[in-house]
C-alpha cells in the first residue's frame, strides 16, 4: 500500500455542486459558500463555470462570484487557487479576465458521452481544446482535464478499462498538466477503480491524476479508498453532497466533503481541513438552498456537537 500522509481536497461543491439548481441561488450566497469553505480550510477552489448561460443559467455570475471573494480583506491573506469549468477559448477567455489559476476543460471516456452531450468525438472534442491549452500556457495558468464516464457511461455502459488513459495521453499531448478522472453517474466499485486509475497512471504518472467521485450507489468512500491505496492524493468532493447524479432520478451525486475528511482523518491522513467548520457550512449552505443535509458523518458530528453544548 502507498497510501499518502497528506491529501489534498479540491472543492467543487459551488461549481458542480450549484449548477444544476433549477432556482436561481444569489451571488451573496455563493461568494460566502466559498467564503467559508476556505476559511475551514480549502485552498483549492473550483468556483465557477465560464459555459453559456443559455444552457447552465445558474452559473451565469461566476466572474462576479470571484471578484466577491478577491474583495474580501479577511481572504486577501489566504493562497487559494480559483478554478473555473472552461468548454472553449471564448470561456478560457473570461476565466483570464476573472482571475482564475485554474482553468477546466472536459471530455470523456465514453465515445456515446461525449456524442451525446457535446455533440462530437472524444478525439474532436480534445482538438476544440488546443487554443485553449496554449491561452493557458500563455498566461501560467494550471489546466486540468476532466474525463468524465471513466468508470461507467448512462449510453454505452461498460466503459473499457484503457479508454481513460488513453484519453489522458491524448490531453497531455495538448498540454494538460492535471487528470480529473471521473466516476461521473457513480457506479464505480473498487477494483474496476484500482484497474482504471492504474492505467491511467502508467500513462500520465500517479502524482498527476485526481478523483472524482459520485456516491449515486453509496461507493464513493470505498473506491476513495482505493485510489488512495495507488498512491491518489488528490481528490474532488462537494460541500454536504451538493449535486445530484442527472442521470439516476433522485440519487445522491457528489460525494460529500464532510464524509471525506472524516475517514482520512481517521485513517491519519492530513487535510488541513476544519470538520466541524465543514459541518457548519453544510448544514447552513443545505438550508440556504432548501436542501436536506445528507453528509452521513456530517450529521454524526453536528449531533455529537449539540449533544456537548447541551451537557
Amino acid at each position: 500500500m502507498k497510501v499518502p500522509t497528506q491529501v489534498t481536497l479540491v472543492e467543487v461543491g459551488p461549481r458542480d455542486g450549484l449548477q444544476n439548481e433549477k432556482t436561481p441561488i444569489a451571488t451573496s450566497i455563493k461568494i460566502d459558500l466559498c467564503k467559508q469553505l476556505i476559511e475551514a480550510g480549502i485552498h483549492r477552489l473550483e468556483a465557477a463555470a465560464f459555459v453559456s448561460p443559455k444552457w447552465v443559467p445558474q452559473m451565469a455570475d461566476g466572474a462576479d462570484v470571484l471578484a466577491g471573494l478577491k474583495a474580501l480583506p479577511e481572504l486577501q491573506q489566504r493562497k487559494v487557487s480559483y478554478s473555473a469549468l472552461v468548454p472553449n477559448l471564448m470561456g478560457m477567455e473570461a476565466a483570464i479576465e476573472a482571475g482564475v489559476q485554474e482553468a477546466v476543460v472536459f471530455t470523456a471516456a465514453s465515445e456515446a458521452f461525449t456524442q451525446k452531450n457535446i455533440n462530437c468525438t472524444i478525439a474532436e472534442s480534445v482538438e476544440r481544446f488546443k487554443p485553449v491549452a496554449e491561452l493557458a500556457r500563455a498566461h501560467n495558468i494550471h489546466l486540468r482535464g476532466s474525463i468524465s464516464c471513466a468508470l461507467g457511461c448512462p449510453y454505452q455502459g461498460d466503459v473499457a478499462v484503457q479508454s481513460a488513459a488513453e484519453v489522458a495521453l491524448r490531453l497531455q499531448d495538448i498540454g494538460v498538466q492535471e487528470f480529473d478522472v471521473a466516476d461521473t453517474i457513480g457506479v464505480g466499485t473498487a477494483l474496476r477503480v484500482s484497474q482504471v486509475f492504474e492505467a491511467v497512471a502508467s500513462s500520465v504518472g500517479i502524482h498527476n491524476v485526481a478523483g472524482h467521485f459520485h456516491d449515486t450507489y453509496g461507493q464513493a468512500l470505498a473506491n476513495i479508498l482505493a485510489a488512495l491505496q495507488l498512491g491518489v492524493s488528490t481528490f474532488h468532493s462537494s460541500i454536504a453532497g451538493l449535486g445530484g447524479c442527472p442521470y439516476a432520478k433522485g440519487a445522491t451525486g457528489n460525494v460529500a466533503t464532510e464524509d471525506v475528511v472524516y475517514m482520512l482523518h481517521g485513517m491519519g491522513i492530513e487535510t488541513g481541513l476544519d470538520l466541524n467548520r465543514l459541518v457548519k457550512t453544510g448544514i447552513w449552505i443545505s438550508g440556504s438552498i432548501g436542501k436536506p443535509y445528507i453528509s452521513r458523518a456530517g450529521r454524526a458530528v453536528w449531533s455529537k456537537l449539540n449533544s456537548e453544548v447541551q451537557a
